[in-house]
């Protein structure tokens, strides 16, 4: 296909707030690469060398998105000692909710017991970067005290398991942080938040919408599993990582050498070696934890900073690169101090 080319709008900053606390939650069922091999015949040194992984969680048959979401702001609240009390705004990005109604988000805040309006983005992989800089604009506005932001997937309920390869990439997870006022200089210095619809095709979902209601036949051609065209969405992805993170450090009269930590959404080890080594980024300062979790879409990077933080690698005044890419497509990318 003709290379694809982006077109994005300006950088912009919302300072004077903070993100504050990390939370996460992944389920117990852990599925290897061996066991992927033994249950499905795929290939285990294939997906290690194709992606980076080497095992992947997924929810039980009990379980369901919000369920994930819930135990991730638990865990947050544990951790950074608040309660939903202390929020007013929940945002909440997913692409693989409960059901089509009442939204994910609803569930959760009936659940965790928030006083507040509760709003779902869906930007797939870029999910939670979508929910972030929301709920950072209803803070800077003032219309929001602290918001609870949350990340979560369960994509383990829309892969194809004959799809070789597809299937081994995605696992289920979720993580949370409070988005709350700060001081004049910190905040998001800069953030690229933007969309390709064009390219919506790459990566998609066919069935089970109102553009094509989900029928017996449809089942059968398995229209209602993810489909991602690899090699095109590689390409983009590679692309859309390198000029958003140069886009943002340029704004915010940045390099790479002011930047502590870089955390990159979690879809392939490929993707983010590729970006990160034409940027000149030390491997030392990407934050990556793929191997044990897969792509665990708007989960992937919330579940990246709980676990820097727990690391000591996310400290007062710290400078942080947070970017996501997926599905619509879409990305958010953002320099932040912390």
């Amino acid at each position: 296909m003709s290379e694809r080319v982006t077109t994005r709008p300006k950088c912009r900053s919302l300072m004077g707030i903070r993100v504050v606390g990390t939370g996460k939650y992944v389920p117990d069922m852990v599925v290897s690469n061996e066991h992927l091999h033994a249950k499905l015949g795929f290939d285990s040194d294939w997906i290690v060398k194709r992606t980076g992984i080497l095992e992947r969680r997924h929810a039980a048959p009990t379980q369901a998105t919000s369920d994930l979401c819930v135990e991730a702001a638990n865990d947050l609240f544990a951790k950074a000692g608040r309660t939903a009390k202390d929020c007013d705004l929940l945002v909440l990005g997913t692409f693989t909710p409960d059901m089509s109604f009442p939204s994910t988000a609803c569930l959760v805040q009936d659940r965790i017991g928030l006083v507040g309006p509760a709003i779902e983005v869906e930007a797939a992989c870029a999910g939670f970067m979508y929910a972030l800089l929301t709920a950072s604009a209803y803070v800077k506005a003032g219309v929001s005290d602290r918001a609870l932001v949350i990340g979560g997937d369960t994509n383990s309920r829309v892969l194809n398991p004959t799809d070789i390869k597809t299937y081994p990439l995605f696992g289920d997870g979720a993580g949370a942080v409070f988005v709350e006022p700060g001081r004049p200089d910190q905040g998001v210095l800069a953030y690229s938040m933007g969309s390709e619809g064009s390219g919506g095709p790459l990566l998609q979902r066919v069935a089970c919408g109102s553009r094509t209601p989900v029928t017996p036949e449809l089942l059968a051609e398995g229209k209602h599993f993810m489909y991602m065209d690899g090699y095109a969405v590689f390409k983009w992805a590679v692309n859309i990582l390198c000029d958003t993170i140069r886009d943002v450090l340029t704004a915010a009269n940045l390099t790479v050498e002011d930047v502590g930590l870089f955390v990159v959404h979690q879809a392939n080890i490929r993707i983010i070696n590729a970006a990160i080594d034409s940027l000149n980024i030390p491997r030392n300062k990407v934050y990556n934890n793929l191997e044990r979790y897969g792509n665990t879409s708007a989960g992937s990077i919330p579940i990246a900073l709980d676990e820097a933080a727990a690391e000591g690698r996310l400290k007062d005044g710290d400078l942080v690169v947070l970017s996501g890419f997926g599905a619509g497509l879409a990305w958010g990318t953002a320099v932040i101090r912390w």
